[in-house]
This record gives C-alpha cells, structure tokens and sequence, in this order.
C-alpha cells in the first residue's frame, strides 16, 4: 500500500532535491542503468519523492534509518529497496557528552562496500546535524573495514579526506573524524607511559639493586634499583611493590615517592612519567627472575640453580662511576640518602573520595607528622 502523499515531481524539481539532499555523497547507482529512464531528469514520469516511510515490510529500524534521511524513492510507483534503500541508512551509533558521534562497533555492516555507502552517507547526515567528532572503532576481526574508511572521499570538498588514525590496541583500532571547519578538537591519544623504580634498603643499609639482561654498552655492569612500567589501572603505588616482588622476589612495603622525573619523546615518542618510590622491605631472600635481570647483588647463577647472598651496601652503591657522574641519577641517591637520614619528606598515599567524578582516588602529598 503506498502512501497518500506521495506526489509526482518535475524533472527539475526531482534534481533540486538530490542536489540538496544528496549533495554530501557519492551517488550508489547509475540512473541510466534503469529501465525506462534515460536520464537523470526523466525520473520525473516514473518516480516521486515521499517523506512518509511506508510501514508496510519495514521494520521499526528501518523506519528509523530511512526517516533519518528523510529521503525515500519510488519507481514506477513502488519502493525499489534494490536500487536505493538498500546502503542508504546511517550507522548505528549513540551521541557523546560533547556533540559528537560514537559509531555502534558491534553493528557494523560486515560488507565493505555496504560499509562504505553506509559511511558516506552517515557522515553527510551527521554534518548536516551540526555534529562535531565521530569515533569509529573498528574491532580486528573487521580490520578490512580500516582502508574504507581512511580512504579520501571523492567528494564534495566537506568530505575532502577520510577518517584519521587515532590510536591501536590489540583487539581494535580507533579511528576520527572531525567535522566543523578548523583544527580538530578532539582529545589526543594518551601521551604518557609511566614507570616506577623501587629503592629498597635493609637494616643493614644495604639496598636492593639488579643488573639489566639487555642493555646499552654503556650500561653493562651497572647495578641499579628495580624499575618497570605500572600496568593499565595500577596505582603508582601498587607497580612499585609489584616490580620488586617480580624482579627479585622481595616482599616489599610502600612507604613514599621521595621524587618523580618527567621527560619527552622517549619510547614511541611519547612523554615518560618515571616515581622514585621508598620502600620497606618484608622479606631477604632474592629469588631472580632469569627472564628480567641477569643477577642481584651477592646472587650467582649456577647450574644448580640460584645461591641468594646479601644485599650491596648503600656507599659501594652510591660509589659507582655512573651513578657519579650522572647528576641526575645522583640527585636521586643524594634524596633517598636524605629521606633515610629523617632530613627529606615525601609524598605518602592516601585514598579520598570525590564528588567530581565519585570515585575514590589516590593522592599522593606530604605529611609532616609522618
């Protein structure tokens, strides 16, 4: 059953409205190629424009999509899914708290070409709704779907490149696209990685330190503290006791950052946040991890296994040429030196919660009275 408003156009009439309502894609057919119609401006005589979706063989989501468009065509009088409802619908997607666009990564269509019109398409609704940023996440087992969407468009000039790598993880990869004039204002990928090294010392004043398996020239025989990056959702804090305990065995108690470096393009050209952090030690006996540290201080590695010894004195540490000349490595030893000694106070941990986004963080200051 057709629908009562359905209305026959003139030819020029038919070419106003695709140049307004279809100006912002690529057309999916070629008018000529259909029967009956030798141009585009024939279509007068066997197709009209309607603004009411039939509802007769669509669903609710195909209403939704097609409405969207407020477009649908008919052909000699009947609706030619075929030719033209077929990619023409956007993509599933939700808004985001800042006026733009994230595309439904589990609803993708698994046909790139379909994927293509439907992008196309999308964008241009998008653009016309004064959208700003579209986040495309393309999940791995879909990674076909990556050179369609970062391909250029061909026209028109709005739509003058695709999509922008935003950043990858193992399973996905984020694309962009920013759709207002100027610069993007999207936010950039995360542009830190974060360490932590553990300086650990006994009773004895004796501290903890490991020689590096792979290393610069410049480093070999180099004994240092345990170091490491923190894990995604790991506290400072937490990465600190974690590296230890992985690298040497040693059970181990936060007790301070006493002091945090900050440098830039470092690994992947990102920026490096590295915590020097105090630690207690709960245990002596170092158990090396072969696959992370060729040995700790007082450890031979034999065929029998491992034959644990103490711990290097804090001056025979301190004394090492590098740490010597190096007047930043020197700089640390002299602070942690200075917090053993009660002269120098560090950041302790405490756990607060806040309003602002009502979860409990860790924050890291100061307290005297310690």
């Amino acid at each position: 059953m057709e629908c009562s408003c359905s209305s026959l156009l003139s030819s020029n009439s038919m070419e106003t409205i695709y140049s307004t309502q279809f100006s912002s894609f690529k057309p999916l057919f070629d008018l000529k190629s259909i029967p009956k119609l030798t141009s585009f401006k024939g279509i007068s005589a066997k197709a009209s424009y309607d603004t009411c979706v039939p509802k007769k063989g669509l669903s609710s989501i195909d209403e939704q999509k097609l409405g969207a468009a407020d477009l649908v065509y008919h052909v000699n009088g009947k609706i030619n899914p075929s030719y033209l409802t077929r990619d023409l619908r956007i993509l599933d997607g939700f808004d985001d708290e800042y006026g733009g666009v994230i595309v439904d990564s589990e609803r993708l269509p698994a046909n790139p070409n379909v994927f293509a019109s439907m992008l196309r398409f999308s964008v241009s609704h998008w653009k016309a709704k004064e959208k700003k940023g579209i986040w495309l996440k393309l999940p791995v087992e879909k990674s076909d779907l990556v050179p369609v969407a970062v391909k250029s468009f061909d026209k028109p000039p709005m739509l003058h490149q695709g999509f922008e790598y935003h950043h990858a993880e193992k399973g996905y990869v984020m694309l962009t696209y920013w759709l207002p004039e100027g610069p993007s204002m999207l936010p950039a990928n995360a542009s830190h990685q974060v360490g932590v090294g553990g300086f650990v010392v006994n009773d004895k004043n004796e501290v903890l330190v490991v020689q590096g398996k792979h290393c610069a020239p410049s480093f070999v025989g180099l004994w240092k503290i345990p170091t490491g990056f923190i894990d995604e959702s790991e506290e400072i804090y937490a990465g600190a006791v974690r590296e230890v305990k992985e690298e040497t065995g040693i059970d181990t108690e936060f007790l301070e950052v006493v002091a945090f470096r900050h440098v830039h393009n470092v690994a992947f050209e990102k920026s490096d946040l590295f915590f020097i952090c105090m630690l207690k030690p709960l245990s002596t006996r170092i158990i090396v991890d072969v696959h992370e540290i060729q040995a700790a201080k007082g450890c031979v590695i034999t065929n029998l296994g491992c034959q644990c010894m103490q711990w290097m004195p804090l001056i025979e540490f301190v004394e090492q040429p590098f740490i010597q000349q190096d007047s930043m490595f020197k700089k640390v030893i002299d602070i942690c030196i200075a917090r053993l000694g009660g002269c120098y106070c560090g950041l302790s941990v405490h756990q607060l919660a806040s309003r602002f986004d009502g979860k409990i963080s860790t924050l890291y200051y100061n307290c005297i009275d310690n």
